[in-house]
């Protein structure tokens, strides 16, 4: 059957009565099991699941739960997640090309793709059509709940059917989209019924766009395309070409512009010099081509000459605008080919992880004006050339960067603020919001303790039933993370924590461990700096760099990861992003963890034993 379409839009669809949700970019699927089986269909018709045979395997997990509620018919996007908001078109194109059956399945099981289900149309045999969206979308979560399926849409679970959230909220989805660079929006009516083939505008995709600032280089004659191109090193570098998003007078204006001032001329082209600018939008750039181009606008306010490669890199990664980014090709680390770009692009991509812990946080960074050639120094003013959407707090006398957006996070990043420092507790918290352990050796050769130190901690975590997460500090330590609820325990009761885990690790090993504050004491062993988790202590931020000869980031770990395999200088710049992709975040459900941390009865425990 054919699926009902959304309508294009260039208007923010923002209307009462509307509920909005992620436009993942794959391939529409219809799902329809019976009794005699089920088949997973395309838009054009074509089956899907010998292309993708793993969610047919996995729904048959689940076959005896699904049997209720058979014959079943469901809607969906079938795609390869990168992230929560976001799917790699690329991927499931690829996918959807091969034709070994070996093949296939080796992707099957290392890639497995998800079908992202957001209607429902026929459940036990009933039609459920006439009905309004909002009211299909009741009835879909109830068969996730039902079945015993997880709601919250998570790309690295083994859970290959997911189900697509409806936001009351438009701005609320749209934050996240951007920030996570998805595809965009799907807008729809609360009372749309679902009608087959049609493109209805009950219905309406508002897309993400990415933007380029280019030039002409030659007009098709035989089809009305306009070929594009940027500088690369002073040679033209094409990037594909564009046909839709003119009015009519600016297509006509462009055409009498070209065959004017033509460079040459052949049966299909009119060649030109680079002089016509153009800013074209589109979704990403695949095979080496705009996908979806749209003209906006003709930029008479820019020469050919700045149209440049570099300038589309930073602009396809949907940086903020009004933001320029000086001197990027400014080197940063000695023994590493990291640029400024490459450190602003790192930002970009890690910015979905990093700041949800920048969040409302009283914020002190380390500068690195000249990159590791030079002197760094701590910044906890903020500077009076700040532009005017750097949010600040004054406390005792300090304004205070608060980094709560990606605008703020890249104009830090230009400022080449490498490291970010963070207190215990929000702007908004009384006391602290979590417990971090800071397990720091005598030197990076003792890296070893600090692995000790967090599996003997861990032990005890587990013990508690405490859930605890861990990462790496970038330097030559691991640091230990359990999230609290907010406004509930004062650094009096946390200490009481630290201090008998300190305790702990003394009693087990004092040959590894001490909290002898002097330095000359210490020998080689690991200090618990227990003390160091109090109000107006930092901590470093995790996905943090460190202004080390490494490129080294705070890292978050998956726990089956801290074992005597681990390496210290494991984690950096050039392959933290890569491991996200692949692994994901181990500090996914972190803020989840505080409402559900079981912390006061080991509380009530040790002030019991301390009474």
């Amino acid at each position: 059957m054919k699926p009902m379409l959304p309508s294009l839009t260039f208007e923010l669809p923002i209307h009462s009565d509307w509920y909005y949700e992620v436009k993942y970019d794959g391939f529409r699927a219809i799902l329809d099991w019976n009794t005699q089986g089920m088949e997973l269909t395309s838009r054009n018709g074509k089956p899907l699941l010998p292309q993708f045979p793993e969610i047919k395997e996995f729904l048959l997990t689940y076959k005896e739960e699904f049997k209720p509620f058979l014959p079943l018919r469901l809607d969906g996007e079938l795609v390869f997640l990168e992230n929560p908001y976001k799917g790699i078109f690329s991927t499931i194109q690829v996918r959807g090309r091969l034709k070994s059956g070996k093949k296939i399945s080796e992707q099957a099981s290392k890639s497995p793709c998800h079908l992202m289900v957001f209607d429902l149309l026929i459940i036990s045999g009933n039609p459920l059509y006439s009905f309004n969206f909002h009211k299909r979308k009741k009835e879909l979560l109830k068969l996730f709940q039902k079945i015993g399926l997880g709601t919250e849409v998570e790309p690295h679970e083994h859970q290959l059917l997911q189900l697509v959230e409806a936001y009351s909220d438009f701005n609320d989805l749209w934050e996240k989209v951007v920030l996570y660079d998805g595809e965009g929006i799907v807008a729809k009516y609360k009372n749309s019924p679902w009608e087959e083939g049609k493109r209805s505008t009950q219905w309406l995709k508002y897309k993400n766009w990415k933007y380029v600032s280019c030039f002409v280089t030659s007009y098709d004659k035989t089809n009305g395309y306009f070929y594009l191109g940027v500088y690369n090193n002073k040679k033209i570098h094409p990037i594909g070409q564009v046909l839709f998003g003119f009015k009519p007078e600016e297509k006509q204006a462009l055409q009498q512009t070209i065959k004017q001032n033509l460079q040459r001329e052949d049966s299909q082209f009119i060649y030109v010099l680079p002089a016509i600018c153009l800013e074209v939008k589109y979704l990403e750039l695949y095979e080496n081509q705009l996908r979806e181009p749209h003209f906006d606008r003709f930029r008479f306010d820019l020469e050919p000459s700045e149209c440049t490669y570099e300038r589309f890199i930073f602009q396809q990664k949907n940086l903020p605008e009004n933001l320029d980014i000086t001197h990027p090709d400014k080197p940063l680390w000695e023994k590493l080919n990291i640029k400024k770009a490459d450190y602003i692009l790192y930002l970009r991509e890690a910015s979905p992880y990093i700041l949800p812990f920048l969040k409302n946080r009283l914020l002190t960074v380390i500068r690195y004006p000249h990159g590791m050639f030079g002197e760094a120094f701590y910044q906890k003013n903020c500077p009076d050339y700040a532009p005017e959407y750097v949010q600040t707090r004054n406390i005792e006398g300090i304004d205070y960067i608060v980094c709560n957006d990606l605008k703020t996070l890249i104009w830090l990043g230009n400022q080449l603020a490498i490291e970010f420092h963070v207190p215990f507790q929000t702007i908004n918290s009384i006391g602290p919001s979590e417990i971090v352990f800071d397990l720091d050796p005598p030197s990076k050769d003792a890296f070893h303790l600090a692995i000790k130190a967090a599996l003997l901690i861990k032990e005890v975590l587990d013990q508690l039933q405490l859930i605890g997460f861990i990462k790496t500090s970038g330097n030559k330590g691991l640091q230990i993370y359990l999230p609290l609820p907010e406004n509930t325990y004062s650094y009096d009761d946390t200490r009481l924590f630290t201090g008998f885990i300190a305790e702990y690790l003394i009693s087990k090993d004092p040959d590894s461990f001490t909290i002898e504050r002097l330095k000359k004491n210490r020998g080689n062993r690991l200090y618990v700096d227990y003390v160091q988790h109090g109000e107006g202590k930092t901590i470093v931020a995790p996905y943090s760099m460190r202004g080390n000869e490494r490129a080294g980031v705070a890292t978050p770990l998956f726990w089956e990861e801290v074992d005597e395999k681990l390496e210290s200088v494991s984690f950096n710049l050039e392959n933290v992003l890569h491991r996200i992709r692949k692994s994901g975040d181990p500090f996914h459900h972190y803020f989840q963890t505080k409402q559900i941390q079981p912390f006061t009865p080991v509380l009530e425990f040790l002030k019991q034993k301390k009474g």
